[in-house]
């Protein structure tokens, strides 16, 4: 795509997300249907649901070639990354949206053969989206931004999967005790916000494609690693442990891993 085309779609999918956010800050009060996938803690809602109906909708009538990989089932089998791929998390932090209609995020992340293209994390209640993508820069909202600086990891806060803290898996606790505190914020979106923005040095956690498509495109153009937890590439299709960290932290964090 070039850059006509980026900023194009760029206004297209601010357009989609706004009206999906609004609607769900509209009904906040309203009657949720509930339901849990892998246990009590996962749980999905009909506005789940309907917001991904609706922003795959909007992808599939704009760019009705283009591929799709969704959370709720609304998007394609998709085998492999080549040509236009798209990933959609309606509500990201759902447990969040249910007990504390706070703190869950909305994200969009756009590949073509495999190349990051354009990501969005939108903060629902805040209202504040952080795009942006290889050819266009880092945004918050209107403003262009910059990525955070290159901290070692003891000096910034640190993103944990609560489970994982709790159990040590993959010596996550090792590494949040190594950094200045651990943080569980219950939604990837929102996480890989804060490290970005610079206000946590990484995050580790256990994700599905969806949580972290649209984090890796922002992080990457912020000038963060984002790779598995044992520094390999990510792999788009499936789930995995993701690090997202400082160039800084991450040797820190191998050698913690490795102790």
């Amino acid at each position: 795509m070039d850059l006509l085309e980026i900023k194009a779609v760029n206004t297209d999918v601010q357009r989609w997300l706004a009206t999906a956010a609004t609607n769900l800050r509209q009904h906040l009060t309203a009657h949720f249907q509930v339901q849990t996938k892998s246990g009590r803690n996962d749980l999905v809602t009909n506005f789940d649901k309907e917001t991904e109906h609706f922003l795959v909708d909007q992808i599939r009538h704009s760019f009705p070639n283009d591929q799709i990989v969704s959370e709720e089932g609304f998007g394609d089998q998709v085998q492999q990354v080549s040509g236009r791929v798209w990933f959609v998390d309606p509500i990201d932090g759902t447990l969040n949206f249910v007990k504390q209609r706070n703190d869950f995020a909305m994200m969009i992340g756009l590949y073509e053969d495999g190349r990051n293209v354009l990501g969005y994390i939108l903060d629902v209640m805040d209202n504040k989206l952080l795009w942006g993508g290889p050819s266009v820069g880092l945004h918050l909202n209107e403003e262009a931004i910059s990525g955070p600086a290159n901290e070692p990891l003891a000096a910034g806060l640190f993103g944990v999967n609560g489970p994982m803290f709790a159990t040590n898996r993959e010596s996550v606790r090792d590494i949040a005790f190594a950094s200045s505190g651990a943080r569980i914020l219950g939604s990837a979106g929102l996480e890989f916000q804060h490290v970005i923005l610079g206000r946590q040095v990484g995050y580790i956690s256990r994700l599905m494609p969806w949580d972290f498509a649209a984090g890796k495109i922002l992080a990457e153009t912020a000038g963060l690693s984002v790779t598995t937890i044992d520094g390999d590439p990510i792999n788009m299709l499936k789930s995995q442990t993701v690090l997202v960290t400082t160039h800084h932290a991450l040797p820190e964090i191998q050698r913690i891993r490795q102790s």
